[in-house]
């Protein structure tokens, strides 16, 4: 899926000469934790947060540094953070040149992006227009609408036996040659020799995920590596 198929298109937006109050406000209202913020002509040029709001005088978290930190970093580091903690409107706070994508963007490129960046949301552009949003909610509410489809039921036991065991070939982490998997009316029956304990709730999850499949019985032993102690569910 692209940017395009899951982004936010009425976005709430503020400008650079926004009182930092009322963007504040629309922030809470709104129930997100950032505005895109544009110019007069309606383009992009930057990002307001809830993080640009975390160090502030008013709440008494403006940066303090000891006095030899306050020699090393110089007066334009500790001017441009007493802007950032003291002024009151968008425009001295907010975030320039934000990370943005296309409309066209791999939603795995944003999530990318996201994690790279420790960002919440990114703007969506069409050339130098923003024409949307996708945040972290919009994933969320993607994830919801595929959990929640009902999948086709795969109708035989041989099917579904097919299918977890074409699954587990496919997975680099799983041992297929020391699980076996038996099905009988729905019921997937997991047997065989785990020599590392974090696969038991993998093999688990890829049967429970397989379409038809009513419940999963784990019958595995772990064997320990080090004594051969072996331990059962």
């Amino acid at each position: 899926m692209l940017a395009q198929d899951i982004m936010t298109r009425a976005v709430l937006t503020v400008t650079p000469d926004t009182k930092l109050v009322d963007a504040a406000s629309r922030m809470l209202e709104a129930h997100v934790s950032a505005l895109p913020v544009l110019d007069t002509a309606g383009r992009l040029v930057g990002i307001i947060s809830e993080g640009d709001l975390l160090r502030r005088a008013e709440t008494g978290t403006e940066p303090h540094h000891a006095g030899w930190v306050e020699l090393f970093l110089g007066p334009s580091r500790l001017a441009t953070e007493y802007v950032h903690s003291h002024a009151r409107t968008v425009h001295d706070v907010m975030t320039e040149t934000p990370f943005t994508v296309a409309e066209d963007a791999p939603l795995d490129d944003i999530v990318k992006l996201m994690e790279r960046h420790h960002i919440k949301r990114v703007p969506v552009m069409r050339g130098e227009t923003m024409v949307g949003v996708v945040s972290r909610a919009d994933l969320v509410r993607l994830l919801v609408r595929k959990l929640s489809a009902t999948p086709t039921a795969i109708a035989s036991d041989a099917a579904i036996h097919d299918a977890i065991c074409n699954e587990l070939a496919q997975s680099e982490w799983a041992n297929a040659h020391n699980v076996s998997v038996d099905v009988h009316d729905g019921v997937v029956a997991l047997e065989g020799v785990l020599f590392n304990e974090a696969l038991r709730p993998a093999l688990r999850v890829a049967a429970e995920n397989t379409p038809g499949v009513k419940s999963v019985e784990d019958h595995m032993v772990w064997v320990e590596p080090v004594t051969g102690a072996a331990l059962g569910a």
